[in-house]
């Protein structure tokens, strides 16, 4: 009941204080101060006062567990390390993202990793079984040999 007449009162002043504003001639500035004049008994009428009141005790209550009990520190040492946790994890996944994919002994024997399964035929490169069998066969290299002998004279050329 005190709560709701000191909001009250509190009010009262500023609907007072836009008055006077709005008497000066400065509308704009007295709607203002009207509109925040209005907060504290809106806050009382609907009870936000009281809950205000009741987060404020939860609130301490909390900050006095924190510093007299020894649980609460460990709860944050357990949130600290998974947040550490969290961020190595983002970090080794970040990493290893780069890195050719198949085992540690396949990259040691220097095996070409296994194709992707959305790789292109082209990609894949001259299918054997895709060739005409009548046809004469043709090697891969036979198309790009001049294509090595201009590369070959402009490197002579420059004397590589």
């Amino acid at each position: 009941m005190f709560t709701t007449t000191v909001c009250a009162a509190l009010s009262a002043a500023g609907l007072a204080v836009a008055f006077l504003t709005a008497w000066r001639r400065r509308f704009a500035a007295a709607t203002r101060i009207a509109a925040v004049a209005l907060v504290p008994v809106g806050l009382a009428m609907s009870g936000l006062v009281g809950l205000g009141g009741k987060i404020g005790r939860a609130f301490g209550g909390w900050a006095a567990d924190l510093v007299l009990k020894p649980t609460v520190w460990a709860g944050f040492a357990v949130l600290a390390c998974a947040v550490v946790l969290w961020i190595v994890g983002r970090a080794a996944a970040r990493r290893s993202a780069g890195r050719p994919r198949g085992s540690a002994a396949e990259r040691k024997r220097g095996a070409p990793p296994a194709a992707e399964p959305s790789a292109t035929a082209p990609a894949l490169g001259p299918s054997r079984t895709g060739r005409p069998r009548g046809g004469p066969e043709k090697s891969p290299a036979s198309g790009t040999g001049e294509d090595f002998s201009d590369i070959e004279a402009i490197l002579k050329k420059h004397g590589i």
